[in-house]
């Protein structure tokens, strides 16, 4: 179930093209495209996910529980109801897109920054679940004599806390990263399939398979495939230990 499809995608590269097949234009351009949009949408996810991780691991309210829920509901929610989602809310005629442009003339549907929107909503929720775990259990008798010492809440979190769970913190940003790289079907809805604009590689090897490029298309598959193989390896023993 796992390794057959793998080996047919193996099976049927064009090895022998392979380098000429990502030197072509559109390739080059959309791997470009996906490593700004994935880095974007990384950037967007640390500065809002990391801090709500931490409410959620740190801080008791009504409500929480749904928070939470809401928080983790794109990591289960089809990506293609999550585009849709998006475009009626930040769409040109959506109720938060509506207000965003008349106060600043800005569109995030059909652009790069769309981009950025979708895999950000997609992904932000692998950073924080990982952040919350590592939030809610690292041993806070640091916290517990920086603060009996006059550090502010500020300056505790900054030069303690993030300390103590940064390597938590990588390993959930290259997950979120890895996420947003091969996101498709949020980023096709909201933010369209324009060469140079929004196609991101995933978004090319769909157009590539269905118009019959299929070397190109499996070039980028690999190249995606290796990506993602290299985060899981590299995160392995974070998740289930050293054997």
């Amino acid at each position: 179930m796992v390794v057959l499809p793998l080996a047919g995608l193996l099976q049927r590269a064009p090895w022998s093209s392979l380098a000429t097949d990502l030197r072509a234009h559109e390739a080059l351009a959309a791997l470009r495209l996906s490593l700004e949009t994935s880095l974007g949408a990384l950037a967007l996810s640390v500065v809002f996910g990391v801090p709500l991780a931490w409410v959620l691991a740190r801080r008791r309210f009504p409500g929480r529980s749904l928070v939470r829920a809401l928080v983790t509901l794109p990591m289960v929610l089809p990506p293609v109801v999550g585009g849709i989602a998006l475009l009626y809310a930040f769409g040109r005629r959506g109720f938060a897109g509506r207000i965003l442009y008349d106060l600043t003339g800005w569109r995030l549907v059909f652009n790069t920054t769309g981009a950025i929107v979708a895999e950000a909503f997609v992904a932000m929720p692998f950073l924080i679940v990982t952040a919350e775990a590592a939030f809610r259990s690292m041993d806070r008798s640091a916290e517990e004599a920086a603060a009996t010492l006059g550090a502010r809440p500020a300056y505790r979190f900054r030069r303690v806390t993030l300390p103590a769970v940064a390597p938590a913190l990588a390993a959930g940003a290259a997950l979120t990263w890895a996420r947003a790289l091969g996101e498709f079907g949020a980023t096709i809805t909201f933010a369209g399939n324009t060469a140079g604009k929004t196609q991101t590689a995933p978004l090319l090897v769909y157009l590539d398979i269905e118009s019959g490029h299929d070397a190109t298309a499996l070039a980028l598959s690999l190249v995606l495939l290796g990506v993602s193989l290299a985060v899981l390896v590299g995160l392995r023993d974070r998740w289930v230990g050293n054997p």
